[in-house]
């Protein structure tokens, strides 16, 4: 037994060597394997081994200490759990001899994990089921869950809606204060506050959407003048009838953004509002957020100003008539419209028209890539994808919003606050490679500063009709960053603009309907709940989640409906390449599906700067804007990726001969 001073030297011995320890702090990262990583603050990654992965999730904080194991190799113990982020989570309901598990669908727990008798809410083997961390495994590696609730089984119609939401935690229901509030708004909401209003219900606006659309956000007018049109842009205005910091105000802010499922939107704002009171409909005075600019001859933008005003759409026309009336056909609907209303569809026609012009001079424009709609049968599941077709209507309102945010922006800009959407051009990352791209391929280029916003301009110009070895303007593509929220006005690379906001779409977006409260705060004085740095983070965070949430439902649509698909060739073209190999865009459907290069005949080499796939031996080339033709393999369920096969051109060859 130990006396009090060997004691005392063991607590002091064990409390220096706690105190000489080098701890570092990180987030963990998980692989497809049951080891993992952690990634440290200061940048670099350490290797965590099974044992000690079983002790944490995916982004966790924590501490580890690093340790040498082999020469020159190390690998962390964790030290401290700091934070766990990671509290909810949805899997798949197994029995085992006698122990209930939970096998995750969220990536990167790879691992069953047990839920304890009182915590099973009756569930059913192979029941989808939405859980809580109940018992966090870093203590002991042994973690418990407990469900919340039971989602379903695989199969039932709906199921993939169902466990993308819970995936991503988003609400298919209002709180119940929030349902509550817009139960009490009625067309009084409207009338009480119109008369406060400039009065513009006799002037032909009208909105130009999808049959379909019922939250519709904007319309439109315009008439000639001297020096060229006055473009009117009358947009919705919820924030008239939604109180600052209201109940659902901060859903609206918790959402960040009304998101498209296939078959099945998720809205941002209640249906009261979203698709009855503030929605532009025909025939019906409805409050809006004006903003009338003058546009002139060469498609350059005047003075402009914004005004609350009442306004009653004089029809809620298709892009499809709209277009006819463009192309100059003589539908009996286009007859049956009222001369105003075809007058100003007309010189929207001319507006639009100057200003794509004036943009396609002076900033960039996006290239139309075809574009493809999922129509989905009784169980909510792909039954048919046919192209969507974007004709001269869709860029007539196109170019109206673009004008109308580039108003927004320069408003709030002049006054120096606001929210603003920037863009930084190339990512930082790849400005080495970008550098030996253009050395190599297109050296006229080369002093051109990548990373300014009037460089990045003039490359990608540039690069639009270059013919090179190489596809330069898609590579610099695919090497762009992301958008980006921000307080203070910063170019817009991407759309070859000084500043950039948006405001004309507030039923859907909150960054919309926030610029509509500071512009309102800026000219009227009106109450506005000022977001701050954190809430900025958050609601860009909680924009990325719904594309997240949009993109996983769609591909699992996608992938079910690929299984159907026929094993004869499909002609497409190579739109991302990776290590491993390249994924293909079908021309038919716009299905992406990946070929491996492990189908391939010999290895491949991944050139980083030219993003191209080149042979070891025979030097053959897949890149980007390749066109190739490739049938259905497989879908791998656990990623729930397309799979295809490479067709080559003797196969092609030989079964065009066999047909004569």
């Amino acid at each position: 037994m130990l006396n009090a001073d060997a004691l005392n030297q063991l607590r002091q011995l064990k409390t220096d060597i706690k105190e000489n320890k080098v701890v570092f702090a990180g987030t963990v990262k998980s692989t497809n394997g049951r080891f993992g990583f952690v990634a440290l603050d200061e940048g670099r990654d350490v290797f965590l081994p099974p044992e000690e992965m079983q002790k944490v999730l995916p982004g966790d904080r924590v501490s580890v200490t690093e340790h040498e194991v082999e020469k020159g190799k190390t690998q962390g113990v964790v030290d401290e759990l700091l934070e766990s982020p990671l509290t909810t989570f949805v899997g798949r309901y197994l029995i085992k001899g006698k122990g209930h598990f939970v096998a995750p669908e969220t990536p990167g727990i790879n691992r069953w994990i047990f839920i304890p008798p009182k915590e099973r809410k009756n569930a059913q083997p192979d029941d989808f089921i939405y859980c809580q961390m109940h018992r966090h495994p870093f203590k002991d590696g042994k973690g418990q869950a407990r469900v919340l609730r039971v989602i379903g089984k695989k199969g039932e119609p709906g199921i993939e809606r169902a466990l993308t939401l819970a995936n991503f935690d988003l609400a298919d229901s209002w709180p119940a204060e929030v349902q509550k509030q817009a139960d009490a708004l009625s067309e009084e909401a409207v009338s009480d506050r119109a008369t406060e209003r400039e009065d513009r219900t006799a002037r032909p606006y009208v909105t130009i959407d999808s049959p379909g659309t019922q939250d519709m956000d904007d319309a439109l007018m315009a008439t000639p003048n001297a020096t060229g049109w006055t473009l009117s842009i009358a947009i919705a205005d919820p924030t008239a009838v939604v109180e600052p910091a209201s109940p659902v105000e901060q859903e609206a802010f918790n959402r960040a953004t009304a998101i498209y499922f296939p078959g099945e939107p998720l809205p941002m704002l209640p249906d009261a509002i979203s698709t009855r009171l503030c929605s532009l409909m025909p025939e019906v005075s409805r409050l809006a957020l004006v903003c009338d600019l003058q546009v002139n001859n060469d498609g350059s933008l005047g003075e402009y100003q914004f005004h609350q005003a009442v306004i009653r759409s004089k029809g809620k026309l298709s892009y499809e008539l709209v277009s006819h009336l463009i192309e100059g056909r003589e539908d009996e609907d286009i007859k049956a419209l009222p001369d105003d209303v075809a007058n100003s569809l007309d010189q929207l026609h001319q507006v639009a028209t100057a200003l794509r012009k004036w943009r396609a001079e002076h900033a960039l424009l996006s290239n139309d890539r075809p574009e493809f709609r999922l129509r989905l049968d009784e169980n909510r599941r792909i039954r048919l994808i046919e192209p969507a077709v974007q004709n001269e209507a869709h860029r007539l309102v196109e170019e109206c919003m673009v004008a109308a945010n580039r108003c927004a922006a320069d408003f709030l800009e002049q006054r120096g606050r606001g929210l603003f959407i920037q863009h930084p051009g190339l990512r930082n990352d790849r400005a080495e490679n970008i550098r030996k791209l253009l050395e190599n391929y297109a050296p006229h280029l080369v002093d051109y500063d990548a990373n300014s916003a009037e460089g990045f301009k003039a490359l990608m110009k540039h690069t639009d009709a270059l013919e090179a070895e190489v596809p330069v303007k898609s590579i610099l593509s695919r090497q762009l960053a992301r958008a980006e929220l921000s307080f203070e006005p910063a170019p817009h690379q991407g759309m070859g603009l000084a500043a950039y906001t948006t405001f004309t779409s507030p039923l859907r977006k909150f960054s919309d309907f926030y610029v509509h409260r500071l512009i309102k705060a800026a000219l009227w004085d009106q109450a506005i709940e000022a977001l701050d740095a954190q809430q900025l983070e958050s609601l860009q965070a909680s924009q990325i989640r719904a594309r997240m949430a949009a993109n996983t439902l769609e591909t699992w649509l996608k992938s079910d409906y690929a299984k159907g698909l026929s094993a004869e060739p499909m002609e497409g073209t190579i739109s991302r390449t990776v290590p491993s190999g390249f994924f293909v865009r079908l021309d038919c459907n716009g299905l992406e599906g990946f070929v491996s290069c492990k189908s391939l005949d010999g290895k491949f080499s991944f050139d980083p700067v030219t993003l191209r796939l080149v042979h070891n031996k025979n030097g053959r080339v897949f890149q980007l804007d390749q066109r190739v033709t490739v049938r259905f393999a497989n879908v791998d369920e656990e990623r729930r990726q397309i799979n295809f096969e490479l067709i080559e051109a003797e196969e092609i060859g030989a079964a065009a001969g066999n047909e004569a």
